[in-house]
This record gives C-alpha cells, sequence and structure tokens, in this order.
C-alpha cells in the first residue's frame, strides 16, 4: 500500500467544500509539502485557515487548473508527486455557463493527464461525480452503470473521465477517477450554489419555509464528506485501483422528504412551514451507489447518512452565521 509521507501533493479545487477537508486528512499523512490550487469561484480562504496554520510548507495558487502552461510551472516548482484533482465549475453554473463549463472542467482533466503524460507527475487520483450517470435505470448503480448526463456539466464531468481513460489506455499514465455521490458537511458553499442542507439550515435560521423542488421523492446517496477524503486517500494508497472508477457513496438512497424531516428534527423545528416549488432543470430523479468496489477494493464501509453527521453540519452553519452576526 502506497503512503504519502514525504511527497509533494497538489489538491486542485483544495479551497472548496471537499477540497479543503482533503486538505485536513493529507496533512495526517506527513507529505513533504502540500500545494492547492484554486480560482476562488466557489473556494474560501477561511476554509484552509486551519491547514495553512498547521503546515508551513503549504502553499496556495489562485489559479486556473484548466490552464496547462500555469500548471506546468506549479508542479515543476513545488515537484509535485500526487496530484489530487476536484477543481470544477458546478452544476448550477453549467445552467447559465455552458460553454465555460464545459471547456473549463475538461480542460483541468486534460491538463493533469498530459502533465502526468510527460512525466512531470506521478500519480493523478481525479475526482468525477454521480451526475455522469444521470438518472438511475435501475439500483444500486455500479461503475459500470451507462454514461446518460443530463446537465452540461454531467457531460463535461463524462468527457473529462473518457480523457483520463483515454490516457490511461494509450499513454500508461498512472491515474485513478473516484465518483463521489451527494456530498454534505461543514463548509459545503452556503451561497447561490448551495446544496439541499445548508439551504434548510438557513431558511430555519432565518425563519423563511423551506422550498422542496418537485414532489421531493427523488432520492440521492448522501455520504459525508469526511468518509469521502478517506476514499479519496485510500485510491492513492490501493495500487490496484489504477485505471479504475470507483464509486464514493454509502450505497442507501434518502429522499429529499426525508432528509428533510430529518434535518427538521435535528433542529428542533418539526414544524416549521414547507413548500413545493417546480421542478428544477436538469434534476436527476434518483441515485443509489453499488459500493462493491469501494468495500473489496478498498476494504472501506462508508456510514449512512446519521443525525449525528446532521448535527455536526448544523453546529457548523450555525455557528458559522452567529460569527458573521447574521
Amino acid at each position: 500500500m502506497l503512503k504519502l509521507q514525504g511527497k509533494s501533493v497538489l489538491v486542485s479545487g483544495g479551497a472548496g467544500f471537499i477540497g479543503s477537508h482533503l486538505v485536513d486528512r493529507l496533512l495526517l499523512e506527513e507529505p513533504s509539502r502540500i500545494t492547492v490550487v484554486d480560482n476562488f469561484f466557489l473556494g474560501r480562504e477561511e476554509n484552509l485557515q486551519d491547514a495553512v496554520a498547521k503546515n508551513t510548507d503549504l502553499a496556495v495558487r489562485r489559479l486556473d487548473a484548466s490552464d496547462l502552461a500555469a500548471m506546468q510551472d506549479v508542479v515543476s516548482e513545488r515537484e509535485v508527486d500526487v496530484v489530487f484533482d476536484l477543481a470544477i465549475v458546478p452544476l448550477p453554473t453549467s445552467l447559465h455557463y455552458p460553454v465555460w463549463t464545459a471547456q473549463t472542467n475538461i480542460g483541468i482533466a486534460t491538463t493533469f493527464c498530459e502533465l502526468a503524460r510527460r512525466g512531470l507527475i506521478d500519480t493523478l487520483v481525479h475526482c468525477s461525480s454521480s451526475e455522469t450517470y444521470g438518472t438511475a435505470r435501475g439500483v444500486p448503480m455500479s461503475e459500470d452503470h451507462p454514461q446518460d448526463a443530463i446537465t452540461p456539466y454531467a457531460a463535461s464531468k463524462s468527457a473529462a473521465d473518457s480523457i483520463i481513460t483515454s490516457y490511461v489506455k494509450t499513454f500508461g499514465i498512472d491515474a485513478v477517477i473516484v465518483r463521489p455521490f451527494n456530498n454534505f458537511g461543514p463548509r459545503q458553499n452556503p451561497g447561490s450554489y448551495a446544496g439541499i442542507i445548508p439551504i434548510v439550515i438557513h431558511r430555519v435560521a432565518e425563519g423563511i419555509p423551506v422550498e422542496i423542488t418537485g414532489d421531493g421523492e427523488q432520492t440521492r446517496d448522501f455520504i459525508y464528506v469526511k468518509e469521502t477524503v478517506d476514499l479519496i486517500l485510500r485510491a492513492y494508497e490501493v495500487v490496484e485501483s489504477r485505471g479504475l472508477v470507483i464509486n464514493v457513496a454509502t450505497g442507501i438512497e434518502t429522499s429529499i422528504n426525508t432528509l428533510v424531516r430529518e434535518l427538521l428534527e435535528v433542529l428542533g423545528a418539526e414544524n416549521h412551514p414547507i413548500v413545493h416549488t417546480p421542478e428544477r432543470a436538469g434534476d436527476v430523479r434518483r441515485h443509489c451507489a453499488d459500493i462493491t468496489r469501494a468495500k473489496t477494493l478498498l476494504d472501506l464501509h462508508p456510514h449512512p447518512l446519521s443525525k449525528t453527521q446532521l448535527k455536526e453540519t448544523i453546529d457548523y452553519y450555525l455557528g458559522e452565521k452567529a460569527l458573521n452576526g447574521r
């Protein structure tokens, strides 16, 4: 099993939600240095405050990860061994700026593949998205489920995966694709591109009715972000993962209606008003992962959505709200 101790590691999108948690987790592995590349479209400097304070050789570069020349300079300067690629333009943006989303997301993957082909990095761990599957044709959804992207974002992530697979087959680069389902936890963006959990928390705190799009019976496979980063790290450590796609999920589906009810219960706001709004464009109906590969190959068994995880998430957002005086 490979270890990151003494390695130079780069995390693209490292100031974002999952990326910053991965940076925190990587510190425990004692790499020689960590480099974060982020354009701060969604990333936040405060997400890295603790990590920067703990590591004197953690460098943050405000750059576009799809810029091949810029990334080549960074990996050469920092003598990068391993790249964890989490940089993305998110799904909601693709509904307004589809061309930029597609070009950027595909460009990011191609950039790091090319750096691997040129021998400038040893290993690429790329984060895909369950959105590449589209709505489930059957559950659980294995890594062989058809790619049926609905949004430009999903299509760009599917294309990025194909680029990586082509570089593995054609040039023999050392790469693995991890495919997270629906992440939640502290630091998820609370603004316009937020997930449903921080949105509900903020609406309850502000006394605003919670909005559920459609009938609320659409399902997702929610996984706590700290478990996600454990799976991402393990995908690097297990050399048998190379060239594969690995679902990162719990294998349990939860409807949005159920999720909102459990959130309101933990918040002590069971009677908070709920309204249903029209279905959201590009919304998939059902997602539930087959995590056999993660269990057997990586020997990890993620915990299903729990009230303890929800409480930790709620405490983060309510604490942040108090700190910001809102």
